[in-house]
């Protein structure tokens, strides 16, 4: 089976040229190919040693030795390497949240074995954290592997054509058919590895539901097992239940999803969800300049991991095969949560989520999908439904910026126009295709040194 090509394996190649270099810890959901990653990263070494700490046998020499250098020993012994060859090998534990004993070991293989090379996975690693009295912080460094995007689905399909056009930018104008089919597809049915790799072996749509309910009752019977009551276990499930239906909008905790918990429980229980890494939890901003700070006192907007297992459980891939534009799917919020979903998945070194703006005013509010920081800048985005649809939130936005710069994500063509908002102020607009949302920073960057008012 040959592994995808990751945009992540350039970090862990880079992390392994560094002289200083930490234990790394990839971090993410399950089953988004945080092992699959490793084994293929492990062919630059002379020496690999693998462990899984779900098995026993694995996990018992973290606990029957507390030397770090004794556990080296030990596993030098058992895989026939030789002592002196810690330079040359590389350590992968794999789910490194079922012992603390390992997590507090990291620390020392710092400290005491700098030379060699040690990459841990977890996925529910935060619920590890609170039992472990000393977690290694400053010793253990970091990157985070998401859902498949657009570009890596490109390179996995082995269109070579569509990922030297999508790295374009500006994009072709003869390029902006062919991508947004592909861009149809991949939105259908999203981005985890398993789901991919089965579609791309010639398999149909109709062959992914299997691997879909997989996923998702994995998900769901790993979060219910750190319930630490029957209450919260219930609150989980109706949050998974429910969750879905709620794509892309701004929630209140009281009475989530039409139930009678409390504000505290659900927003509690949706925690256990983010730490998870299954949904997110958006925060708008009210920043029109850097640094832009979440308002966590305002209603946030619900984002799952993967858009693929949402129209599966909503039961729509068979629909979204006969529709030319999925910009009305979920009464328009399918397009926004995808592009959401794409711009996470470029967060490689830090996990920090995009914000939404609003302007919370009684005869005036207004609410922009999204906003970057560029340089000194605050970008506003606009994702509408199909090519065309009024910009009256972005116009407000734009009206109190002290730059020119704005970005409408929508179904046509690229283009960059000259405009004003209905207040009058003069700006610049750059309409971008779908499918060009993983590219968006590189967009805004072409977009703000090229063009001036």
């Amino acid at each position: 089976m040959i592994p995808f090509k990751r945009a992540l394996k350039p970090y862990l190649i880079r992390w392994k040229e560094r002289r200083e270099r930490k234990p790394l810890i990839i971090r993410g959901a399950r089953q988004v190919g945080k092992t699959t990653l490793i084994e293929d990263f492990a062919s630059e070494f002379r020496f690999r040693i693998f462990l899984n700490l779900e098995k026993d046998a694995d996990k018992r020499i973290f606990e029957e030795y507390e030397n770090v250098k004794d556990i080296v020993d030990a596993l030098f012994l058992k895989n026939n390497i030789p002592p002196e060859s810690t330079d040359k090998t590389l350590l992968f534990i794999d789910e490194i949240q079922e012992s603390p004993q390992a997590i507090k070991q990291l620390r020392y293989f710092y400290e005491e074995l700098p030379e060699m090379f040690v990459i841990a996975a977890g996925s529910l690693l935060e619920f590890a954290m609170k039992e472990v009295r000393h977690f290694p912080v400053g010793r253990v460094e970091y990157l985070y592997l998401h859902p498949m995007n657009f570009p890596e689905f490109l390179e996995a399909s082995g269109n070579k054509a569509a990922c030297e056009q999508i790295s374009q930018v500006p994009v072709k104008p003869f390029a902006h058919n062919p991508l947004m089919e592909l861009f149809h597809r991949y939105a259908i049915i999203g981005g985890m590895p398993e789901v991919i790799r089965t579609y791309l072996t010639g398999d149909s749509i109709a062959a992914l539901p299997g691997i879909y309910e997989s996923i998702w009752e994995t998900y769901k019977n790993d979060v219910e097992k750190y319930a630490s009551n029957e209450k919260e276990r219930n609150v989980l499930k109706h949050i998974m239940a429910t969750a879905p239906m709620y794509l892309d909008q701004r929630i209140k905790f009281q009475n989530f999803g039409r139930s009678n918990y409390r504000s505290r429980e659900v927003s509690e229980a949706m925690r256990y969800l983010e730490n998870a890494k299954i949904i997110r939890l958006i925060y708008p901003t009210t920043d029109l300049e850097p640094p832009v700070k979440p308002d966590l006192k305002k209603s946030p907007r619900l984002q799952l991991l993967d858009t693929g297992i949402v129209n599966y459980i909503m039961g729509v891939q068979g629909e979204m095969l006969a529709m030319k534009d999925l910009s009305t799917l979920y009464k328009g919020s399918f397009i926004p949560h995808l592009i959401t979903q794409e711009l996470i998945s470029l967060g490689r070194i830090s996990d920090k989520k995009p914000n939404f703006w609003v302007r919370e005013k009684k005869q005036s509010s207004a609410e922009v999908d999204l906003v970057i920081t560029y340089k000194n800048m605050v970008i506003p985005i606009e994702i509408k439904s199909g090519k065309s649809g009024t910009l009256k939130s972005l116009h407000q936005f734009v009206d109190r910026a002290a730059h020119p710069y704005a970005v409408r994500i929508y179904g046509g063509d690229f283009n960059i126009e000259k405009s004003r908002t209905t207040g009058g102020t003069p700006y610049l607009l750059m309409n971008l295709p779908y499918y060009a949302g993983s590219k968006l920073p590189e967009y805004i960057a072409y977009f703000v040194e090229n063009h001036q008012l």
